[in-house]
């Protein structure tokens, strides 16, 4: 005598809610997470405009002793290109630009390797010729990895050991990206 086994018996009710509490609080922490890491990985970098200035910045700049610097930094394989308007660079015959990576490069590779320790101290003659300038724009052909372009937004930037009691030398801490056409 086998005895029936209902269907009320066998089918139970699943009660989820410990699950949806731990899938809520996995949501949760994974979104905190999540912007906690967006702000670690952010560059403060611009790009250069196009076009006609805005109204409200139209407005005409006082004049200065020395004309506005449009300062480049291209890196190449061959090394840094560094190029300008408005004054004569160190190492320059004129005031350009553009970057012409047929003629040798500003600051040449050492060893195989990007020579930022000299670039840091051009840009530092530079900025002793053109003190109130802060932008650069720094250009990239398209198989320099990223690496090398952070640690030259950084040489750009800042000088290190080179400022009053060893410490920081600020250079020119606005840098704009752009990529470099051959």
């Amino acid at each position: 005598m086998r005895r029936k086994v209902r269907d009320e018996d066998e089918i139970g009710e699943l009660n989820i809610v410990p699950y949806l509490d731990i899938v809520t609080n996995l949501v949760m922490f994974i979104l905190v997470s999540m912007v906690g890491l967006i702000s670690l990985g952010v560059l403060d970098v611009g790009t250069p405009k196009i076009g006609a200035p805005d109204t409200a910045s139209a407005a005409a700049p006082a004049p200065s002793d020395t004309p506005p610097l449009t300062l480049t930094v291209a890196i190449s394989d061959k090394g840094f290109f560094v190029a300008g308007t408005g004054g004569v660079l160190p190492g320059d015959t004129g005031t350009t630009t553009n970057v012409d990576t047929e003629r040798p490069p500003t600051v040449p590779r050492k060893n195989g390797l990007y020579d930022y320790a000299a670039l840091g101290e051009l840009l530092a003659m530079i900025k002793v010729k053109f003190p109130n300038e802060t932008r650069v724009i720094l250009l990239a052909e398209d198989d320099i990895a990223y690496d090398f372009v952070i640690q030259t937004m950084d040489a750009c930037r800042e000088r290190k050991g080179a400022g009053e009691g060893g410490g920081n030398q600020t250079l020119f801490p606005n840098v704009w990206l752009s990529t470099l056409r051959g």
